[in-house]
């Protein structure tokens, strides 16, 4: 089974995604024992940000680390493990609310597909980046 890096970068629509890890110098962390739950946007949820917002990330790599590490909690959850549970603490720091019901919601975004295995932890795909506050 492939780590979390390994999924992403040979999976259709998460280009920006890696692209941004890369640039925020995460590869080595996503690839470490974990585990890791990720929620991992999509290329369509970052092309849904203003304008210019991934060009001044990259520009400043504090921030889309922040932004990176927000999307991310330390220890392996399963949707069903994730019943009840709210909020979530980012590997950044801030709560992430999460409502697993009739939909599967985390903060913002919507998981669009749930549960993806990988040899450090567990991806869940989300149509929106989320952000903190």
């Amino acid at each position: 089974m492939a780590d979390i890096v390994d999924i992403a970068v040979n999976t259709e629509g998460f280009t920006t995604l890696v692209t941004a890890v890369k640039a925020a110098n995460l590869v080595e962390t996503l690839k470490s024992p974990g585990p890791f739950t990720v929620f991992a946007p999509t290329d369509d949820a970052f092309a849904k940000l203003p304008p210019g917002t991934i060009t001044t990330l990259v520009d400043n790599i504090p921030q889309l680390s922040r932004i990176l590490t927000f999307h991310v909690v330390s220890g392996k959850y399963k949707q069903a493990d994730l019943v009840g549970i709210d909020p979530l603490t980012s590997v950044e720091g801030s709560p992430i609310t999460v409502k697993v019901g009739d939909n599967f919601e985390v903060k913002n975004a919507t998981v669009i597909a749930a549960d993806i295995e990988a040899d450090n932890g567990i991806i869940h795909v989300i149509d929106n980046v989320i952000l903190m506050g």
